[in-house]
């Protein structure tokens, strides 16, 4: 004879938490090491077990529900009542009706009711831990007109996440506004520090990761690279990747290597090496400020001033023509309320 495990995670549309899904297994572990066969009673979208509603209940000695509340009610009860010649377990229940008016099982060993206490199952879970994701994506950037392939890279990302069981943290860099509830810089990189990694296709999501020694996989959205890919390069990250020849498998590689201690004290290096460059930085700059008189190595190229003035001309001539637009609707709404005022009368 058999043992079947059911709770709330064997009825479909409950609400099953984790804590649901690891006090069953902690339950089935527990009936392994004791030597017991068992079934274990699941709805969708869980798979690969019984439905209790139509296995036979003479199959089973014993009927063990595990974890949740457990109301009197209309499920309850008709589930007490299937399986009712066999011996019933309550085990981490929340018992909600005094257990001196209701209490349906042949052995009740209660999470809490109006008799006992007891610790939560789950204190002993032993559920691996899987890595924290930040994952920080650039806006599409128009500025770079046809370079831009930002769809393939975010596709390459998703794949990414699909390929492994991870914790995927969206980041937004960004914020006016901020879609991720980050209210200040402050807010953004203590979220980025507490990564394991960062996939990213912005620039600051690869300095933040690295300032913060987490490694980051870093990807260029634009063909043939450009300011993200420089600065990886700058700072001797090498875990960067422009979008022309962008593989999931070398993506697969990088994720596996960010997640070694070697990755960790290359990313510190890099933080290291980049600090000094930007010391130097800061030297010229305050000599710049103490200089009174420099030579002038301003450019005005005739070429890039051609350019911009197509670029604008353009750009206004379609703002002009929006705006026209706008007006002729406007006026063609306006003869149609005035038609159907000059009808009313």
């Amino acid at each position: 004879m058999k043992t079947l495990v059911v709770g709330w995670f064997s009825f479909q549309g409950c609400n099953v938490t984790a804590g649901d899904l690891m006090a069953r297994d902690i339950t089935c572990e527990w009936l392994d090491n004791a030597g017991y066969s068992y079934d274990v009673a699941l709805a969708p979208p869980f798979v690969n077990g019984v439905d209790w509603r139509s296995v036979d209940p003479n199959i089973y000695s014993h009927v063990v529900f595990v974890c949740g509340p457990f109301p009197c009610n209309r499920g309850t009860t008709k589930f007490i009542q299937h399986f009712s010649n066999c011996r019933l377990i309550g085990l981490d229940l929340s018992m909600i009706e005094p257990i001196n008016l209701w209490n349906p099982f042949d052995v009740l060993l209660e999470r809490d009711s109006s008799v006992n206490s007891r610790p939560d199952i789950t204190f002993l879970s032993r559920q691996s831990k899987v890595p924290v994701i930040g994952v920080i994506l650039v806006h599409p950037q128009g500025e770079y007109g046809k370079k831009g392939r930002h769809n393939v890279a975010n596709e390459a990302i998703n794949r990414l996440i699909a390929s492994r069981e991870m914790v995927v943290v969206p980041i937004d860099t960004g914020l006016d506004p901020n879609k991720t509830n980050l209210r200040t810089a402050a807010e953004v990189e203590s979220l980025m520090a507490r990564m394991d990694i960062v996939v990213t296709t912005r620039l600051h999501g690869t300095v933040l990761a690295l300032k913060n020694g987490i490694p980051v996989i870093v990807i260029d959205a634009i063909s043939g690279g450009a300011k993200v890919l420089n600065q990886a390069k700058t700072i001797g990250w090498p875990i960067a990747f422009s979008i022309d020849n962008l593989l999931d498998e070398d993506l697969q590689k990088a994720f596996e290597y960010c997640l070694t201690e070697d990755a960790r004290v290359k990313a510190g290096k890099c933080r290291d090496q980049a600090i000094k460059l930007v010391e130097e930085i800061r030297d010229e700059f305050i000599s710049a400020l103490n200089t009174v008189n420099s030579s002038n190595s301003r450019v005005w190229s005739e070429k890039a001033l051609k350019q911009y003035k197509l670029s604008s001309n353009k750009w206004l001539k379609l703002k002009d023509e929006v705006i026209a637009m706008r007006y002729r609707i406007t006026g063609s709404l306006k003869i149609w309320i005035f038609k159907k005022l000059f009808k009313s009368y």
